[in-house]
């Protein structure tokens, strides 16, 4: 089954170079069509520039581009960015996937505009995975919606749990709700007033976590509203960076330690890897009527790539139909 991928080429922060070396990258590795939108002139120009076959790679003209301060009244006065353009493709049925590296804000706007809602999904939420011991997680929300009700926590911790099982092969996900105790009845009102619906509504449902249980490894999925997930995303990368910045500074400082630093490079490597945001690349939006995933704004090439490569298996696992099945099964 051929797979076409859109990809906004102005979203990243070093567009569109970043976009146009991933692309590149991309088409090849995967064996997929990419769909660039933006500029066509100036990306045709950069794009001949660049070595490597092109020959996978089209692109639809998009004259308008949505800047990171960009107000929601300015974007929406931009009928014809980047952005939008892409995801009507997919809309459309020319492509099966979107990727950006624009603004998240933006990018769930003109999704709910272009897709609208999965039935029975309130609020898309934005979802990621991370490193924890004996494997990974998946957290959900961490940005999309900074206030959230109750029951938007119960549809994230399914559509969650559905990424889980499909895109990392956990066959029965254990969802855990983050709070500051693990007793019942912890936390605030949202909290409080979450737990119950969740036990009722959400499989394999655990109850309430903390840090511990999260980076020990103990549940599959962590769900939270997306004020505390984006804290918690951007704190975890601030501590991971200055630790292996440390780790670094220390090895480095006498000869004895470079000589330790050489033998255990494979293992420094292994864990740098496993802490890379680039590895990741994006996060999609679940709970959008379209595949939709987005990606930080200071992205690289390779964090493009990586960000491709997981809309890509989106697509292969048909993640969209497993979600409008599990969130509406079959009587």
């Amino acid at each position: 089954m051929k797979t076409t991928i859109v990809l906004d080429a102005m979203g990243s922060d070093k567009r569109p170079n970043s976009e146009l070396e991933a692309a590149i990258i991309a088409a090849e590795r995967f064996g997929i069509d990419i769909i660039l939108t933006g500029d066509q002139k100036k990306l045709s120009e950069a794009l001949a520039s660049m070595e490597g076959d092109k020959s996978r790679i089209s692109i639809h003209h998009a004259p308008e581009v949505l800047e990171m301060e960009d107000h929601i009244r300015e974007a929406r006065a931009k009928r014809e960015n980047s952005m939008l353009v892409g995801m009507n493709l997919v809309k459309e049925g020319k492509a099966d996937a979107f990727v950006t590296a624009g603004n998240t804000g933006m990018a769930m706007y003109f999704g709910i505009k272009a897709f609208g809602m999965l039935e029975g999904v309130d609020r898309p939420c934005l979802t990621v995975v991370f490193p924890v011991e004996g494997g990974k997680c998946v957290i959900a929300d961490i940005g999309a919606n900074a206030e959230v009700r109750p029951e938007f926590l119960v549809q994230f911790g399914r559509m969650a749990s559905v990424y889980s099982r499909y895109m990392l092969g956990v066959a029965n996900p254990k969802v855990g709700l983050i709070s500051n105790g693990e007793e019942e009845g912890k936390g605030n009102e949202l909290t409080k007033q979450a737990g119950p619906l969740m036990a009722a509504g959400v499989p394999n449902f655990v109850g309430n976590i903390e840090g511990k249980e999260l980076f020990g490894g103990e549940v599959d999925v962590a769900i939270t509203d997306g004020f505390t997930g984006n804290v918690l995303l951007k704190s975890v990368e601030a501590v991971a960076k200055m630790l292996m910045g440390t780790l670094k500074t220390e090895l480095l400082s006498s000869t004895r330690t470079k000589l330790g630093a050489l033998l255990a490079k494979p293992a420094f490597d292994e864990v740098r890897k496993m802490m890379d945001p680039a590895e990741v690349g994006s996060a999609p939006l679940l709970g959008l009527n379209g595949l939709v995933f987005v990606g930080h704004g200071r992205s690289d090439a390779r964090a493009v790539v990586s960000s491709i490569e997981r809309a890509y298996n989106a697509v292969q696992s048909d993640l969209l139909k497993n979600l409008r099945d599990a969130l509406h099964p079959t009587e």
